[in-house]
């Protein structure tokens, strides 16, 4: 009797235990797009794929994921991205996403670096200029001149400001680890305008690069340091004089009061006595 209680518990348990997991199979199912959706194919990098990199055949791994879970704008075939350049590290598994490779037919290495509108320009540096080689790609930087523009007295000025740094010589990235570069070339990524005036600079003077916080883009007015103010008790240069103008009314010339003029004539009639005849512009009269 007791065997046979037994039996029957048993088997309500495993029955009960077959429902449960059939339940808990469906959902899973549900959730993995098992109600008809087959997912869809994207690429991930197959490789880590640095900076300048050019995207090959055998770096292109094909997975498929629910077409819930597709990143927006994924490029679903090969060609789309094979032959464009790398602009962004890519780590093996990570989507091939457009966001992180270059345009197309812009080709890989530094070129593809470059955004439409701005320009690369390379200075020759030393370990002082490049901050003890803490100068990497990625990093931003002002750029200082030091020269005599009147002949006489040294000056420093801050020709631009918040640089970014795109090589350090022929590396494109910068160390996992943050460690120093010491190269003999640096390449900066600037306006047109900006790199006709790094050019310019190069030439005058002594360029210095100022290593600043990535966070920290404010464009700050800075006043050009001249070495006589660097010394104390030196004579300070003149401050220009500055004549006060007086504005003066015109003074118009008054014409003199005008006076009758007139001459006396004496008339003589005979033997009688003359009369005093006055003539004046108006006529004559006697007087």
């Amino acid at each position: 009797m007791n065997r046979t209680r037994f039996m029957m518990i048993g088997a309500l348990a495993l029955a009960a235990g077959f429902l449960a997991s059939v339940f808990v199979y469906r959902n899973l199912a549900l959730k993995n797009g098992g109600s008809g959706d087959p997912g869809a194919e994207v690429m991930v990098a197959a490789n880590d794929l640095q900076v300048g990199a050019r995207v090959e055949e055998r770096d292109i791994k094909v997975i498929r994921i629910p077409s819930a879970d597709l990143p927006p704008g994924t490029p679903r075939a090969k060609k789309d991205v094979i032959g464009r350049g790398v602009i962004i590290p890519i780590s093996k598994g990570e989507f091939l996403l457009p966001n992180r490779l270059a345009g197309e037919n812009a080709g890989a290495g530094l070129p593809s670096l470059i955004p439409p509108g701005m320009r690369a320009v390379s200075v020759r540096v030393n370990e002082v200029v490049s901050v003890a080689g803490f100068v990497t790609p990625g990093t931003r930087v002002d750029v200082l001149l030091t020269g005599a523009p009147t002949g006489s007295e040294q000056q420093t000025t801050t020709v631009l400001q918040n640089v970014e740094v795109l090589a350090s010589g022929h590396t494109l990235e910068r160390t996992s680890t943050g460690e120093a570069q010491n190269t003999a070339v640096i390449t900066l990524l600037v306006t047109p305008d900006d790199a006709q005036r790094l050019t310019l600079a190069s030439t005058e003077g002594h360029i210095q690069l100022a290593l600043r916080n990535p966070l920290d883009t404010k464009q700050d007015d800075v006043v050009p340091s001249i070495s006589r103010a660097l010394y104390r008790g030196a004579i300070p240069p003149p401050s220009p004089v500055r004549v006060p103008v007086r504005h003066v009314a015109p003074v118009v010339a008054t014409p003199p009061p005008q006076t009758a003029t007139g001459v006396s004539v004496e008339v003589y009639q005979g033997d009688k006595k003359p009369d005093l005849v006055k003539c004046t512009d108006e006529g004559c009269g006697s007087k």
